[in-house]
């Protein structure tokens, strides 16, 4: 079997001010926060530099609808196009269509609970 997720590629969550929760983490846990958040780097078992993404959203974010949660998770994923295609092969419902930027591309499913779950093939070469 091909491979499918590779990692985590960030966490998204809900707050009442998203400025105010990234200065709480940068102050408390040292954490080296941006507009979009904060990104983690690591290295994989090959060597190859890789980032995670911690992103507070502003509670009204339209963002992760369909659900209705107020979490996200995304995933590190390979070929994201072919699995996409294997995914709506085993029944799992597809969010919208692949989007192409230059630090990879991202795709959406719903997983068994209706938590749209973001996909991504990333280009971690992008942030350098």
């Amino acid at each position: 079997m091909k491979k499918r997720v590779t990692g985590i590629g960030g966490l998204f969550f809900k707050t009442k001010d998203p400025k105010a929760s990234k200065d709480w983490y940068k102050k408390h846990l040292g954490f080296n926060t941006d507009d979009y958040g904060c990104t983690f780097w690591w290295k994989d078992k090959d060597g190859n530099d890789c980032s995670t993404q911690w992103s507070p959203f502003a509670e009204d974010t339209k963002y992760y609808e369909p659900s209705k949660k107020d979490f996200m998770f995304n995933y590190r994923v390979e070929n994201l196009k072919e699995l996409l295609v294997t995914l709506k092969e085993e029944g799992v419902t597809i969010v919208g269509d692949v989007e192409e930027y230059d630090y990879g591309k991202f795709g959406w499913i719903l997983d068994n609970d209706g938590n749209k779950i973001e996909l991504w093939e990333p280009v971690d070469q992008a942030f350098k």
